[in-house]
């Protein structure tokens, strides 16, 4: 599959459009640094310590409230995590990961030929995923993780007959059901749990194997968000943003849970529609139906997921072009159809998992402190500099509204007919994604343990931090990934 235009000694010279020495690497619009300078930096020490105050407030107000009634049904709000200072062999592996990312991370994302970025950052991102992961050891943080009383391999020996657990699937979703599942089977469609099953089929069974899929596959979601923000926004800021979404704080919960999984198939729903619009690959509309196809399986591995439909319309608004719609939305009936001839009803089992959510924690958790408090878990999951990014976004926001408008007039334009205005074309990607985060907020269905399930969500407000000045990246990082550091050091997340 192509997914560049531009001869790879381009890419590997720095002569490339989208390098940093490239014409348009320096234009206002283009460079963050150039737009804002010293007020923009001061906006941006402000937001981030308004994060920093949003977490202080959900953690002193989620103690008293848990203290006094422990409704929030969370040892240690706004996480799910209780007090539990403690080293592993993934420390200093940790450590080194940060501090090696941190020094050499921006200038190496700079110069790498951009295949080579690619892969260095899949490999970084693993690595720094199964570091902090085995800073609670390899039982307790990766062999263990998918097996307890609420996880996914609980029930493989129940989907021995595949097509006739699809038809009683909605039978036990319920509490006081006969068999109801475990909470994280009862909580997502089947596609979740028919991963493991499959894994299990082929010889992969176990928690050791489920971790290392779900930690593999779910850190090739920075690959997803590089080739996406190349494509849309341009190579200059994928580059800029690479560091950040390797050292995702998030990867405190991505090892080991599906949430991980489940945030890389979405994104490659995205990147693949992100590249059959701009037509940057060879055959356009098998990227369409491939995108289609993977966001119909996203569908069936979360029932939240559907949000990312926002990102999705984003993506063809700012390539400006709905050519990909129909063999997009022709792949994305596959997978319902196949479920629903098998006697799985979508629909159905949504709204008997709304009922079930109630019988339990969802039913006493108080709307009044997670509907603000899950934003603090968003903070912590996604790190300071992402804060930082996403109020630069929002600072772009009406001019790439403004340009979208007025597109047809002198705006000049790239050769796949979007504005020119790179910063302002990643901005409205990154708040396309808070919008669908702020959805399920609302929505009153993801009341605590956002710091893991919003993982498909978080992921896209990470690039935001390549809106930021570049000789500030170092500081950054720092300020995101320290906070991870700590929250796995000192707290057992159960992740």
């Amino acid at each position: 599959m192509k997914t560049e235009h531009t001869p790879r000694t381009e890419a590997a010279e720095g002569t490339g459009p989208g390098r940093p020495d490239a014409p348009d690497a320096h234009d206002p619009r283009t460079d963050p640094e150039s737009a804002e300078s010293g007020r923009g930096r001061r906006l941006d020490l402000i937001a981030a310590a308004a994060g920093i105050l949003l977490v202080t407030a959900a953690i002193l107000v989620g103690h008293a409230i848990q203290n006094r009634n422990g409704t929030l049904r969370a040892q240690w709000p706004p996480l799910l995590a209780s007090w539990d200072p403690h080293l592993g062999p993934g420390t200093p592996a940790a450590l080194a990961m940060a501090v090696l990312v941190v020094a050499y991370g921006p200038p190496l994302a700079a110069r790498l030929p951009w295949r080579g970025l690619l892969a260095a950052a899949w490999a970084g991102s693993t690595a720094w995923v199964f570091s902090m992961a085995l800073i609670d050891g390899w039982y307790r943080g990766v062999e263990r993780r998918l097996t307890t009383k609420h996880e996914y391999l609980r029930v493989i020996d129940r989907f021995d007959d595949i097509p006739a657990t699809l038809r009683d699937f909605t039978n036990h979703i319920v509490i006081g059901e006969p068999g109801n599942w475990p909470a994280h089977v009862a909580g997502h469609p089947p596609g979740a749990t028919l991963t493991f099953v499959w894994l299990d089929r082929i010889g992969l069974g176990g928690g050791a194997w489920a971790a290392v899929w779900c930690v593999v596959v779910g850190s090739s979601a920075v690959l997803a968000a590089l080739i996406t923000v190349r494509v849309l926004a341009g190579e200059h800021l994928a580059r800029r943003a690479a560091p950040f979404l390797v050292l995702a704080p998030a990867a405190v919960w991505a090892g080991v849970s599906a949430d991980g999984y489940f945030a890389a198939v979405a994104a490659w729903s995205v990147a693949l529609l992100a590249l059959a619009a701009t037509r940057r690959v060879r055959f356009p509309a098998a990227a369409a139906v491939g995108g289609g196809l993977v966001f119909g399986w996203t569908c069936y591995l979360s029932y939240g997921l559907g949000l990312m439909a926002a990102v999705l319309l984003v993506v063809l608004v700012l390539a400006r072009t709905a050519r990909p719609v129909v063999p997009f939305l022709l792949g994305a009936l596959v997978v319902p159809a196949a479920f629903t001839l098998a006697g799985f009803n979508w629909w159905t089992a949504y709204h008997l998992l709304v009922e079930r959510y109630y019988q339990g924690a969802g039913g006493i958790r108080p709307y009044a402190y997670w509907v603000w408090a899950n934003l603090a878990c968003a903070v912590l999951a996604s790190g300071l500099a992402a804060v930082a990014g996403v109020r630069r976004s929002a600072s772009y926001a009406f001019g790439a509204v403004r340009e979208l408008r007025t597109g047809a007039g002198g705006v000049r334009r790239t050769g796949n007919g979007a504005p020119h205005a790179p910063a302002q074309r990643l901005a409205l990607l990154v708040l396309a994604a808070l919008v669908a985060l702020l959805a399920a907020d609302l929505s009153g269905m993801s009341k605590a343990e956002t710091e893991r399930i919003w993982q498909p969500f978080l992921l896209w407000l990470l690039p935001a931090a390549a809106l930021l000045p570049a000789r500030t990246a170092r500081y950054w990082l720092v300020a995101s990934v320290v906070p991870a550091l700590l929250i796995n050091h000192l707290l057992w997340t159960g992740w």
